[in-house]
C-alpha cells in the first residue's frame, strides 16, 4: 500500500515538473509578433486624428469584428487604449517620423515584451509593445528619450512648482490667522449694532410728603402741659398762671413720688 501511495506520489510531482517545464519554456514566434507591431506602427502612423477617433465611435461588436478582420489578434478594448497611447507619444515627442524595424524581445512570466526604437519629430523614442501568453496583442508603451539637462531642467522646475506652491499656501495661511484679530472687533461693532435702543423709564412719582407727624406732637404736648399744669394747680390750690412747664419727660415708674 505505502509503495503505491510513494508510485503516485512521484507520477504527480513529475506531471506537476513537465507542466512548469513546458509552461516557462512557452516558444514564442517573434516575426509573427513583428507582423502584427509593424500594422500597428504603419496604421497609426498613416491615419489622421479623425479616422483613430472613428474606431472610438463604434459599439463593442462592430469594433471587435474590425480586429477581427484586419488579422490582429487584439481586443477592442485594448485596441481603443492603444490609440489614446499613441496620442499621447505624439503630444510628447511630435509626429512619427520613422521606426528601425528591428525588434528585441523579452519574455515574462505573462507574455513577451516586443521593443523598437523610433524617431519622432521632437526626440526620440522607445516602442514597446505587450502580449500575453497567447500570443493577443494587449498595450503599446512610448517612452521618450530625454537627455540628462532636459532631466535635470523637468527636475529643476518640478522642485520650483513645489516650492513656490508650498511658500504660497504659508503666505495665504499667514495672511488668515492676520485677519483673524478682527473678528472680535467687527463682532462687536455688529452687536452693538443690533442692539435696539434703550427705552427711557418714565420718571417715577415721588412719594406724597408725610403729615406733619412733629406739629401733631407739639400739640399733643402743649395739651398734656395744660392738663399737668391744671392737675398739680387743683392739688395745691393754686391758679396755673404762675407755672411754667419747660419739658415733659415720662418716668420709668407709673408711681408718683
Amino acid at each position: 500500500m505505502k509503495k503505491k501511495i510513494s508510485l503516485l506520489g512521484l507520477v504527480l510531482i513529475l506531471v506537476l515538473g513537465f507542466t512548469g517545464c513546458s509552461k516557462s519554456e512557452t516558444e514564442y514566434n517573434q516575426s509573427e509578433l513583428e507582423q502584427y507591431a509593424n500594422f500597428i506602427i504603419q496604421n497609426f502612423s498613416s491615419m489622421t486624428d479623425e479616422q483613430l477617433d472613428y474606431f472610438g465611435e463604434l459599439n463593442d461588436l462592430q469594433l471587435d469584428l474590425t480586429m477581427l478582420d484586419t488579422g490582429v489578434p487584439i481586443s477592442g478594448e485594448n485596441f481603443l487604449s492603444m490609440i489614446d497611447a499613441w496620442k499621447a507619444a505624439e503630444e510628447e515627442c511630435g509626429e512619427f517620423v520613422s521606426a528601425t524595424g528591428e525588434y528585441t524581445s523579452e519574455t515574462t512570466n505573462d507574455g513577451v515584451n516586443l521593443m523598437t526604437d523610433a524617431q519622432f519629430a521632437d526626440r526620440a523614442a522607445t516602442l514597446q509593445f505587450t502580449f500575453d501568453d497567447e500570443m493577443n496583442m494587449e498595450s503599446i508603451t512610448v517612452s521618450a528619450d530625454y537627455s540628462t539637462g532636459e532631466i535635470l531642467q523637468k527636475a529643476g522646475l518640478n522642485t520650483i512648482l513645489g516650492m513656490g506652491t508650498v511658500f504660497v499656501v504659508l503666505i495665504f495661511l499667514s495672511f488668515v490667522i492676520y485677519l483673524l484679530k478682527f473678528i472680535p472687533v467687527l463682532e462687536k461693532k455688529f452687536r452693538g449694532s443690533s442692539k435696539a435702543e434703550p427705552v427711557a423709564e418714565a420718571p417715577k412719582a415721588s412719594p406724597a410728603p408725610a403729615a406733619a407727624e412733629p406739629v401733631a406732637e407739639a400739640a399733643d404736648d402743649t395739651e398734656l402741659a395744660a392738663v399737668i399744669a391744671a392737675a398739680i394747680a387743683a392739688s395745691e390750690g393754686t391758679s396755673t398762671d404762675g407755672f411754667v412747664v419747660r419739658s415733659i419727660k415720662r418716668r420709668k415708674s407709673n408711681k408718683w413720688n
